[in-house]
């Protein structure tokens, strides 16, 4: 019962936490451009914004559940129900903002139809796992760093943005997985706090670079396939045999496709494009 309660806070959680971000991008596209020059500022620009503060505290309530799915459920299987809430993110855009293309629907399908699969699943037996060696865990991190780093600087706009913020998002995922033991592992908090506060950062920026798809769905893409790599390289957590191993890999592969089909890096942000001409000159900061 505890694995079924855990997966359905990690449903909630996924549509917490895209329901917030939509909103958040649609804030943040209509500020003044943020700079990391001037970090103080742009966060105060944000937290100055109602709706954005709606959007970034509905985010928040979402975390919250998803750190309750992680002590009831294996990373790995939480990660892939969250994967699927790219699904909600594309409903979402496709109401608030834009329609969807044909492309971008098979996506959501692939998505619905990996939760389906991991739904039939769920009554076979699977190892949590356990705590992975507190050396490779600082790994993980450390490696995560600097790939988002790398992205961030050689990549750049939203998508390189985008592709930052869901490295440091898998690592701060990796992290809480690594702390909800207790005891001498809670010293993997504050890694959880300064990976999350960094992915805030660069999705924000993120947000005025590029479009709700492909920002987010770029961050939400690596948010969740990368701990579902973890889960097994570092946590060794199991996959049921026989066929039910098999099912389970294919929502895996699913959920990751849908999150592929959504992210579409080369679109621009029409909603920024319209903020940056209009906005007084100034009001807008340099660009970082």
């Amino acid at each position: 019962m505890s694995l079924e309660l855990g997966l359905g806070l990690a449903l909630c959680s996924a549509f917490a936490l895209n329901w917030g971000f939509v909103v958040q991008h649609g804030a943040t596209t209509a500020l003044p451009r943020l700079a990391l020059r001037r970090p103080l500022h742009s966060l105060g620009l944000l937290f100055a914004s109602r709706t954005w503060l709606i959007g970034f505290l509905v985010g928040l309530g979402g975390w919250a559940l998803y750190v309750g799915a992680l002590a009831l459920a294996p990373l790995s299987l939480v990660q892939a129900v969250a994967a699927g809430g790219i699904g909600f993110l594309a409903l979402l855009v496709h109401s608030t903002s834009r329609r969807l293309e044909p492309r971008e629907w098979v996506a959501v399908g692939l998505g619905t139809g990996g939760l389906l699969l991991l739904g039939a699943t769920l009554g076979q037996h699977v190892s949590t796992g356990h705590l992975a060696h507190a050396t490779g865990a600082a790994a993980w991190l450390a490696v995560s760093v600097l790939a988002a780093g790398f992205a961030a600087l050689t990549i750049g706009g939203g998508a390189g943005l985008g592709i930052a913020a869901g490295v440091l998002y898998g690592a701060g995922d990796v992290a809480t997985k690594a702390a909800v033991g207790g005891g001498g592992r809670l010293a993997f908090v504050p890694a959880v706090l300064a990976a999350h506060g960094l992915a805030f950062l660069a999705l924000q920026f993120g947000f005025q670079r590029g479009g709700a798809l492909a920002t987010i769905g770029l961050s939400t893409l690596l948010t969740n396939a990368l701990p579902i790599a973890a889960g097994i390289a570092i946590f060794h957590e199991r996959l049921p045999g026989g066929i039910a191993g098999d099912l389970r890999l294919t929502a895996f592969a699913l959920v990751i496709l849908c999150a592929v089909g959504l992210a579409n890096p080369d679109q621009p942000s029409p909603e920024g494009t319209m903020a940056a001409c209009s906005a007084p000159p100034s009001k807008t900061l340099s660009p970082s």
